[in-house]
């Protein structure tokens, strides 16, 4: 997020917080600047607040979390929803009346909580604390490819064990239940959680970062490729009989899991479901189109 509010400031923030907060009335252009990380567009006139001013920093990054995750949902959401969604499943019987307004409106009142939650890990990056790196050279090509794969494996098996948690009694009723609200999910139902659920299952992401190194590039475009994963498996789909299926904890297995709440807790691989003993094949005897069948 560091990345993200420096291009942010160079290329909007700065002007919006000198309009906001001006430090002095001489006309505004704009200069180059150099700095350990970054290279930056300093505009002469500046805002009482600078850029490394805490409160402007986590105003700036409530905003820009705030639209981020709107529009990365509605994006990426309905194009799953338009394109990739079976709209059959709505005539399944436990899919409920208007559920993808329901879906949609539990979200949205998720997202704000979620990103109050978020900011001491994004504002702790901002200052420096993560190991995020810049110069590819710093550990080599090698550790930047192979980073990818670990970065999965590791979030993968910390997300693991907070989705099984989560589903102890006690926890399931106070926090993880109204997820599962959503018996046949739509995309839409990717982020339709209680958003403590949802902040808890994201702490593994923030975790690696402060770990291990990273490059801050990637970290980015994983954050957002995670996203994607999210929305797009939970498009109630029963695809069986791919070579990935026993590898790939992939839409229909999170369909299951959804139906059945005690299986495939898992996020991208089906290992660890696997090595805990919560894994379920999925088949085509359990697709939930079967139940739309019946009642044709």
């Amino acid at each position: 997020m560091d990345l993200v509010l420096h291009l942010a400031d160079d290329y909007l923030l700065d002007k919006v917080w000198a309009r906001l907060l001006p430090l002095n009335d001489h006309p505004s252009y704009a200069s180059l600047s150099a700095s350990a990380n970054f290279t930056s567009i300093t505009y002469l006139q500046q805002s009482s607040w600078p850029r490394d001013y805490i409160p402007r920093q986590i105003i700036s990054l409530s905003v820009i979390t705030l639209i981020g995750i709107h529009v990365l949902y509605f994006l990426f959401a309905w194009l799953s929803y338009k394109f990739v969604f079976n709209h059959e499943m709505m005539r399944h019987p436990r899919f409920l009346e208007n559920q993808v307004k329901q879906e949609i409106e539990c979200s949205l009142r998720a997202f704000p909580v979620m990103t109050i939650l978020t900011l001491p890990w994004f504002q702790a990056e901002v200052m420096g604390y993560s190991r995020l790196y810049d110069n590819v050279e710093e550990y080599g090509w090698a550790y930047l490819v192979l980073s990818v794969p670990f970065f999965l494996f590791c979030t993968d098996y910390g997300i693991y064990w907070i989705h099984r948690v989560l589903h102890h009694p006690e926890l399931y009723k106070r926090l993880h239940k109204p997820h599962h609200k959503w018996i046949v999910p739509t995309p839409f139902a990717s982020h339709a959680f209680n958003p403590v659920d949802g902040y808890l299952q994201s702490l593994p992401y923030h975790f690696f970062i402060f770990i291990f190194p990273l490059h801050r590039w990637l970290y980015l475009v994983l954050f957002v490729l995670v996203n994607l994963w999210t929305i797009l498996i939970h498009d109630s789909d029963m695809v069986t009989g791919h070579p990935l299926e026993k590898v790939v904890n992939g839409p229909a297995h999170h369909t299951l899991h959804h139906l059945y709440f005690t299986v495939n807790y898992g996020q991208y691989f089906t290992w660890a479901d696997r090595v805990g003993g919560s894994y379920r094949q999925p088949e085509s005897s359990l697709d939930p189109m079967l139940e739309i069948k019946k009642q044709s």
